[in-house]
């Protein structure tokens, strides 16, 4: 089976990327978001050029790992649930969705294990909806201190779920939130705490995220095709 569609859409979006204006000049990865998607496409895609790719589950992470090309960054952009962690700790270069400091906790317990230090990004909940994880931006201060005391996590930056709104004023709102609560991230002096990554933006407003300030943009359907949830 052919997949050439990928390489056009990949080439598409990142032809989009390049063609936003950012408010500065660091890079923007682009990271594959493969739920759903089996192996032969996710490496079709890493041919392609993409290479980093998202994952929401740990199980689905697990039963694809042996199958992926080497070399490429796993994310963890899902829930993860704290009983989950040692299943994928080995596996993972970033978990973009650290929202509890009980999470952080069982991070720092299981990479500690394998003396590892863990990169990971705090997901933000800028917009308060209660179907969606992340802490609310006054709770990021208690956070971080607790993690600047964790000597196997390294926090990078911040992760936000956008609201799915054809609003375009209330997306650009919310990810301006959340590039002012990453510019602080220095602010508070942890040495294991940088504001090297902001995460948001998905197939529908990637563009208008890396406006505001977006370094990562996770796009699954624009580069894969419409999701077969059967």
């Amino acid at each position: 089976m052919t997949y050439a569609y990928l390489k056009t859409n990949i080439q598409q979006i990142r032809k989009a990327i390049d063609s936003v204006k950012r408010p500065w000049t660091h890079p923007v990865t682009l990271i594959g978001v493969t739920k759903t998607y089996e192996a032969d496409i996710i490496n079709e895609s890493i041919a392609y050029g993409i290479q980093a790719i998202g994952e929401n589950k740990v199980q689905e992470i697990m039963r694809k790992y042996d199958a992926v090309a080497e070399g490429v960054a796993w994310h963890l952009i899902g829930h993860l649930q704290t009983n989950k962690v040692k299943y994928i700790i080995d596996k993972v270069d970033l978990i973009q969705s650290v929202d509890s400091e009980k999470l952080a906790m069982e991070i720092e317990k299981r990479a500690a294990a394998i003396h590892k230090i863990q990169d990971i990004l705090i997901q933000i909940n800028v917009a308060g909806e209660d179907q969606k994880a992340g802490i609310a931006p006054e709770d990021l201060p208690a956070l971080l201190e607790l993690i600047s005391k964790l000597p196997h996590i390294r926090v990078q930056g911040l992760m936000n779920i956008g609201l799915f709104t054809d609003d375009e004023a209330l997306l650009r709102s919310h990810f301006k939130k959340m590039r002012m609560l990453f510019e602080t991230l220095p602010d508070y002096g942890y040495s294991n705490v940088t504001a090297t990554h902001l995460s948001m933006g998905m197939s529908g407003d990637f563009e208008l995220a890396i406006e505001e300030g977006a370094t990562m943009v996770r796009v699954g359907t624009s580069i894969y095709g419409k999701r077969n949830y059967s």
